[in-house]
């Protein structure tokens, strides 16, 4: 027999509701008819205790730091799998075999440039507009260019949709890019992989031959994969809130875009950054800067650490962290960032004002360091989010739309303005 639970209400009324259990032995209470059957609401300000979907894609626990995508563990997808294959996975459902890779991989090659008419827009944005604007407004525009995507949302032509997002987004994030430095734009190489392709267009220039350096493809693909999905989160909810009134993928991640821009969201790993630049400005003192943020008046916050979910150490933080030595190694530029980072880290670490509150390094605490020892710029770390968590975004909104109890999202409110009143005459106001 099902499980249920009892919920007793203040009149004495009582109300059965069925206990979902999902694969992995998380609990749920289903409160669907709660307010049909009782008149009562759910209050719970930022979603924390409220599960929106049932969904197959990531599974996270907090508790024990566990990440894993389709059931595999993020550590395993990060030591031996590619970003295209990842992106497939989490799209797909499963890992793709040898002709579904190869077909996977020739669509993002075809679909890699952009109307030549969408260059006219990177020429009209400001000098000084931040790229998650460009990059949000450009994504939209792709609606326009093709009309198999700009209707409602249908999945008839998702798998074309998806691969347009996915190879022409890294396009449009070098094109940025350029446009912002003043440099000629590069154009996407046929021959190249999908990481190698974005680098290229990234950082060559027509006056010289690029050569692609291997482990720098290796740690960008690292870092996309880290960042491919993470179940729930501000961005993710947003796709799955704007698609469920049907709105096509193109304006579903457009929004995603949007959420992500935020410093509490995609916007932590530029903040890291800021905060240790700030560190090495003020003569480098660490331990001077963790009594600030200890000390509750300063107004002074540690960020890269802890997390909204995550009450242990970020699994991808302890596989960014290794990366970080190797990339720095490899470009041969000493960062005194990095060493004010271990150092922060040690302190943090050792300090039971962080360890009682399970404040642990998390992935954006060394994301930034490496985008900067790549040649990345501060305001392009948040692109590089986005570039990443482009297949999750697009695995939940497929998700959805496959869901046959899918519902337009439509939260409820606890009302408390001013009761019942009359409108007033403007003359005898």
């Amino acid at each position: 027999m099902p499980e249920t639970a009892r919920l007793t209400l203040p009149d004495g009324k009582t109300l059965d509701m069925p206990v979902v259990i999902g694969s992995e032995g998380e609990r749920a209470i289903d409160i669907g008819k709660l307010r049909a059957s009782t008149g009562y609401i759910t209050l719970d300000p930022g979603f924390v205790n409220t599960g929106a979907c049932q969904s197959g894609i990531t599974f996270l626990d907090g508790e024990k730091g566990i990440l894993r995508y389709r059931g595999i563990p993020i550590e395993q997808l990060a030591e031996k799998a590619t970003f295209v294959e990842v992106s497939y996975l989490l799209i797909y459902g499963h890992l793709p075999n040898k002709e579904e890779l190869a077909r996977f991989s020739s669509a993002l090659t075809t679909h890699a440039l952009i109307h030549e008419d969408m260059r006219n827009f990177f020429e009209n944005f400001s000098n000084t507009a931040h790229p998650m604007a460009i990059l949000s407004a450009m994504v939209t525009s792709l609606s326009a260019y093709y009309s198999d995507g700009a209707s409602a949302a249908n999945l008839e032509s998702f798998d074309l949709n998806a691969a347009r997002l996915i190879s022409k987004v890294r396009t449009i994030a070098a094109f940025s890019y350029k446009k912002s430095i003043g440099q000629p734009i590069i154009y996407p190489t046929d021959k190249l992989s999908y990481c190698a392709n974005f680098l290229k267009m990234m950082f060559a220039l027509p006056t010289e031959e690029y050569v692609v350096d291997q482990e720098l493809v290796d740690i960008m693909n690292l870092l996309l994969i880290l960042h491919a999905d993470h179940e729930q989160n501000c961005s993710t909810s947003t796709v799955r809130i704007v698609g469920s009134s049907d709105a096509n993928l193109y304006a579903s991640v457009a929004a995603g875009i949007l959420a992500l821009w935020g410093p509490l969201h995609g916007g932590a790993n530029q903040q890291v950054i800021e905060m240790l630049e700030h560190i090495h400005a003020e003569g480098g003192n660490v331990k001077k800067f963790i009594d600030l943020v200890k000390d509750k008046n300063s107004g002074v916050r540690l960020m890269g650490f802890g997390h909204r979910v995550y009450k242990n150490f970020d699994p991808r933080a302890k596989i960014i962290k290794q990366a970080c030595d190797r990339v720095l190694k490899k470009t041969g530029n000493p960062d005194p960032l990095l060493d004010l980072a271990k150092q922060l880290e040690e302190c943090a670490l050792a300090d039971e004002y962080f360890i009682g509150r399970k404040l642990y390094p998390n992935v954006d605490f060394y994301s930034g360091i490496i985008y900067r020892a790549i040649g990345i710029p501060t305001n392009m770390f948040t692109v590089m989010f986005a570039l990443g968590r482009l297949p999750g975004w697009i695995a939940q909104w497929k998700e959805m739309m496959e869901d046959p109890d899918k519902k337009i999202s439509r939260p409820r409110q606890i009302y408390t303005g001013p009761v019942l009143s009359n409108y007033i005459p403007r003359e005898k106001r």
